[in-house]
């Protein structure tokens, strides 16, 4: 019972006159009389209130001394104060006994005496004070409890230092904080505390401490201290001097274990550096960001961190702070749905998207940060843009290739069609010669077409050739000054039959003024002669053809055009591919499809350009070729070497020719060819036999193949070479391959001239002229 809340007597009596008079003695508020006869003392239980025990011994005083006895013996009354009203002259009643049965106190009966209200008050107000002595030491064990919860929990450890004593009070934290004894810790001087310190923490140490003691000012430090353990301890102290605490300087604080919080901090900081390192050095993008809503619909991001790959993979710097928008405004809106989503549901995503505004790919994996109500995406995303092209042009590169494939697959069919044309009636005209019985008539009839059908496999050849030489860049242009004049001319000449053939007038726009032109003139007339084709063959009959010509600034600009099929529009890009046959899929015109593809190559080589125009099938179409013109003053071309050399030949003496090829046919028609312009021809068939005609006949011009079998055309020219009787012979070697380099390699091995096969009965009369006209001026 919390003192002022009353206090009571017990009054053990057994007349009524005693308990009202102990009433009156009783006055102040929340004070009581509790009462009980003898006989029920032993099973009295007191209330923490009962302050004093009056026995009402007037009645029988042996009785009274024998109940003192019992009261001190019952549980609970035991340490109560008893009072004895003692009876007047009972011989029975000893005062003395009654104090050695455990009476504090012995008044005469009846007790209205102002003696035995103030001992009654005596005893109420010492219980009460009692009472509230109790209730204050129960407080202070409460408050001491919980303080030294707290300071375990804290980990805190207490002392006061009396400076000028040098002892220092500790309590049992600090003790094991120091691995100190309680004897040292209930009074022992300073220096046992400052033993325990790192050696390299005493000076600041004691440096703060005695700052605070010479300025009264707390103070604040971190050291490290030796435990029981033997290993040191991270602590905070912080202490002050203490006011009002007698003579001399009192220093009290505390000291706060730190271990655990110093590592977990270390263990934070090695785990933030390797996060830093790896955030910092990954060559993947990474960025932290945080989504903004407005409801539920997400509508921007910000950044909050981006690593240094980040500006690698965007293009975009110095971002931290701000919105997507404000650096990218036009970012495709899905990307905020995407991160919405993974900052609203917790799953990461992984996804490959485009970012058209920024004009790259990316390869991105997103992740939420933190818990439910966070907002913050993890994005770590690569710039897979050259790779997406690198894939996009591996498809376009396989689709070229499967085309090419397809184009290359039509052109072996179409390339077996077009050399079985010629070959029909080459074989039929020979057997028509066998069975005309020597005609003349009949038998220069079928020499004429097969003159022709040969010339049209030729031609297939020499463009197959051609274009082998411009794939592996091994063509050699030979430029001279010619005018574009002649060019057209020598072109139409070549394309007349096929014009002719189908009846289609022909318009021709030149200038008059000759246009000068530094150029290879057997490519150029290629070039054009391929265009005419061209337009004759995929006109109807009866067509109408323009070739026209006109300076253009310093180019030339040539064009064809024709009122024929026409080319589709999504057909005019590829017109000039290899083997292109657009919309002639029937073959019905003929053709390799490798005609277009020469024109342009030939065209560029040259510093020009070629190009196609068309209304659309049906329309007609156009094709132009811009080549640069020579430069202005240039002189005219020279007259066609060919009229000369027919002229020469005409008119010059027969010449003793060898001609050596392992293939006896060959040998032999060349031969015959020779034979027929006049002059002698011998044939051998390999090296032996030539070396052995070559010392019996002494011929003048000895055509010599180069790829016989045994003694090929570079030994038996060196060995021809190294008889002084051929010292004057004119050595023309025969073979497939005219590069440059095979006619270096022919010059080297003695050559004078180099013809490419097959050779054409005017190249090879133009070479004999101009050997005759070198060795008989006159």
């Amino acid at each position: 019972m919390r003192a002022g809340n009353g206090a009571s007597i017990l009054l053990i009596a057994q007349q009524d006159a005693v308990n009202t008079a102990i009433d009156h003695l009783i006055s102040e508020p929340g004070e009581t009389v509790l009462r009980i006869s003898p006989s029920d003392v032993s099973g009295h239980r007191p209330t923490p209130a009962l302050a004093l025990i009056l026995i009402d011994a007037s009645a029988d005083g042996a009785s009274a001394v024998a109940l003192t006895r019992q009261v001190r013996a019952a549980p609970g009354l035991a340490g109560l104060p008893v009072m004895l009203l003692a009876p007047e002259n009972d011989p029975s009643f000893s005062v003395a006994e009654a104090y050695a049965a455990g009476a504090i106190d012995v008044l005469p009966s009846p007790a209205l005496s102002v003696a035995l209200k103030a001992k009654i008050r005596f005893f109420i107000d010492a219980h009460r004070t009692a009472a509230k002595q109790r209730h204050s030491e129960t407080d202070l064990r409460d408050t001491r409890a919980r303080l030294d919860i707290t300071l375990a929990a804290a980990e805190l450890a207490t002392w006061t230092w009396d400076v000028s004593a040098n002892r220092v009070t500790a309590d049992a934290a600090m003790a094991r904080l120091f691995n100190l004894s309680p004897e040292v810790a209930a009074g022992g001087p300073v220096q046992h505390y400052l033993n325990a310190l790192h050696p390299d923490d005493l000076a600041h140490t004691t440096a703060h401490i005695n700052a605070a003691l010479a300025s009264g000012e707390p103070y604040d430090v971190e050291y490290r201290v030796r435990g029981a353990d033997g290993q040191y301890h991270n602590v905070i102290a912080r202490g002050q001097i203490v006011p009002d605490m007698g003579a001399g300087q009192h220093l009290r604080g505390v000291v706060i274990d730190v271990t655990r919080q110093k590592r977990a901090e270390q263990r934070l900081g090695a785990s933030e550096e390797r996060y830093r390192t790896l955030f910092d050095s990954i060559d993947t993008g990474v960025c932290i960001i945080e989504v903004l809503f407005e409801g539920a619909t997400a509508l921007d991001y910000r950044f909050m961190e981006t690593n240094p790959a980040f500006v690698a993979h965007t293009g975009l710097a110095d971002a931290v702070g701000k919105t997507m928008l404000e650096m990218v405004p036009g970012h495709d809106r899905h990307w905020f749905s995407i991160y919405g989503q993974v900052a609203t549901s917790g799953t990461p995503v992984r996804f490959i998207d485009e970012a058209r505004a920024m004009q790259r790919w990316y390869d991105v994996y997103a992740t939420r940060v933190g818990g439910p109500g966070s907002r913050l995406v993890a994005v770590l995303f690569t710039d897979i843009s050259a790779r997406v092209a690198a894939d996009a042009e591996l498809r376009r590169l396989a689709a070229d290739l499967a085309e090419a494939d397809r184009r290359k697959t039509e052109f072996l069919a179409t390339l077996a069609h077009e050399l079985r044309n010629p070959l029909a009636p080459i074989r039929s005209g020979l057997q028509v010669m066998r069975r005309s019985g020597g005609d003349a008539a009949v038998a220069a009839r079928m020499q004429d077409i097969m003159d022709r059908q040969l010339g049209h496999m030729v031609a297939l050849v020499d463009d197959l050739l051609d274009v082998a030489r411009i794939t592996r860049g091994k063509i050699d242009l030979k430029p001279e000054w010619t005018s574009v004049q002649q060019l057209v001319a020598g072109a139409i000449e070549t394309s007349r039959p096929l014009i002719d053939g189908k009846a289609h007038q022909l318009q021709v726009l030149v200038p008059e003024q000759p246009l000068a032109l530094y150029a290879d003139p057997t490519r150029i007339r290629q070039i054009l002669s391929n265009l005419l084709n061209n337009a004759a063959k995929y006109t109807s009959q009866g067509g109408r053809i323009t070739l026209a010509a006109r300076q253009g600034g310093a180019d030339v600009l040539i064009s064809v055009t024709d009122n024929g099929i026409g080319i589709a529009p999504d057909d005019l890009a590829g017109v000039f591919d290899m083997f292109s046959q657009i919309g002639r899929a029937d073959h019905q015109c003929g053709g390799l499809g490798i005609g277009l593809s020469l024109v342009r190559s030939l065209a560029e080589q040259h510093g020009g350009s070629v190009a196609a125009a068309s209304g659309g099938l049906g329309l007609g179409s156009v094709f132009s070729v811009r080549l640069p013109l020579a430069p202005p003053g240039v002189a005219a071309p020279l007259p066609d070497r060919h009229a000369q050399s027919g002229a020469a030949m005409a008119n010059g003496a027969p010449l003793r020719i060898l001609v050596v090829d392992d293939n006896v046919y060959a040998a032999s028609t060349l031969a015959e060819l020779l034979t027929l312009i006049g002059h002698t021809a011998e044939v051998a068939n390999d090296g032996a036999g030539a070396l052995a005609m070559a010392a019996t006949h002494r011929p003048q011009v000895m055509f010599l193949d180069i790829g016989m079998p045994g003694m090929n055309g570079f030994e038996l020219a060196r060995a021809l070479r190294a008889d002084d009787r051929h010292d004057d012979a004119l050595l023309v070697a025969l073979n497939g391959w005219g590069s440059s380099a095979d006619r270096e390699r022919t010059r080297a091995a003695g050559f004078d001239l180099h013809l490419t096969k097959p050779v054409d009965l005017a190249s090879v009369a133009d070479l004999l002229s101009n050997h005759l006209r070198r060795h008989d001026p006159a």
